[in-house]
């Protein structure tokens, strides 16, 4: 900065000052230092530049699974508010195992990044007051909300997944199965209380063989679907917990000869690219994923430039049904 300013022929408080845009600097000087830069190749030293700020405009992001087209348009919708904020993004995959989760909030501690999202899938209360301490925190699905934990952003994953059991019951189906991820895994656990919910309204009783457990991924979708189809008394109607799931869905009823829906009517969740493009496409429930990125970014920001005394929010994002071929 010293020799930026020497060679424009101003101080060196001029030259912070057109670097951090805090405060106001004729065009003519901003023009002229910025050239200067632009000569010299300069670029600022970022982790001084957080000493002395005590922030390093880096905020962390914690998913179990990048290869789920879910998170990158999280994403996107997360760079959507903090980038324009001054903030980049960090991003951690976790596989969804307590000790990854643990390991990358611990190195995103030590590297003094100002806030982070997480999609929890194995971490304890305990864990998260730990964490809260260091830095602040916005949890992404899940639940129940939980003040002390921080903010919380989900979409109503209780309720989306409702919606499709209802509309797999009032399209005559008897036999409706489910395939979600595993126990204790906050959406997971909505969806399929969503599932238990939808047939209790409907005075129907859940058959516990008909309930299946693993991960959201294509694979199990198969694998699960592969279970359960084998079975003499096998679903006509399978409502999956994500589009992954039940695309692996289809790919076996595809390789049993099954017609979709004549035969079996699939339903996912999240409505992804894919699931418009593949055939047949799918009836999934709507989860905004850059919306609910968008809401996570804005729940950070104002934890890092409000009032630290501002209490802890919910923000529940409303899905939707979009009915396509498969069911």
């Amino acid at each position: 900065m010293t020799e930026v300013a020497a060679r424009a022929g101003v101080s060196v408080t001029t030259v912070s000052h057109v670097l951090s845009g805090r405060r106001p600097v004729s065009d003519k000087t901003k023009a002229r230092v910025l050239g200067v830069i632009a000569e010299l190749g300069y670029q600022p030293n970022a982790l001084a530049q957080g000493l002395r700020t005590r922030r390093t405009m880096t905020v962390g992001l914690l998913v179990p699974d990048l290869t789920n087209p879910f998170y990158p348009m999280m994403l996107r919708g997360l760079d959507d508010v903090l980038v324009p904020a001054g903030y980049r993004t960090m991003v951690g995959n976790t596989d969804g195992v307590r000790e990854q989760e643990l390991a990358f909030l611990r190195e995103m501690a030590t590297r003094r990044l100002d806030g982070v999202v997480i999609a929890p899938f194995q971490l304890t209360r305990k864990d998260f007051l730990k964490h809260r301490k260091l830095m602040p925190v916005v949890r992404l699905g899940g639940g129940p909300f939980d003040a002390d934990l921080g903010d919380l952003v989900r979409s109503d994953d209780e309720g989306g997944m409702a919606q499709a059991v209802r509309y797999l019951l009032d399209q005559g189906r008897r036999r409706v199965a489910y395939i979600g991820g595993a126990l204790h895994n906050g959406p997971s656990d909505l969806r399929e209380a969503g599932f238990r919910r939808a047939l209790a309204e409907g005075d129907r009783e859940v058959d516990e063989e008909l309930v299946v457990r693993g991960d959201f991924t294509r694979d199990a979708g198969r694998e699960a679907a592969e279970a359960l189809l084998g079975r003499e008394d096998s679903p006509d109607a399978i409502a999956c917990a994500n589009d992954l799931i039940a695309i692996g869905v289809l790919d076996t009823a595809r390789k049993r000869g099954l017609r979709v829906p004549a035969d079996l009517a699939v339903t996912g969740y999240d409505d992804i690219d894919a699931a418009s493009l593949i055939t047949p496409a799918l009836t999934t429930v709507v989860n905004p994923a850059r919306e609910v990125g968008r809401s996570c970014a804005e729940a950070l920001l104002i934890q890092l430039t409000g009032d630290e005394a501002d209490p802890s929010r919910e923000v529940v994002i409303a899905n939707s049904l979009v009915c396509r071929e498969s069911a």
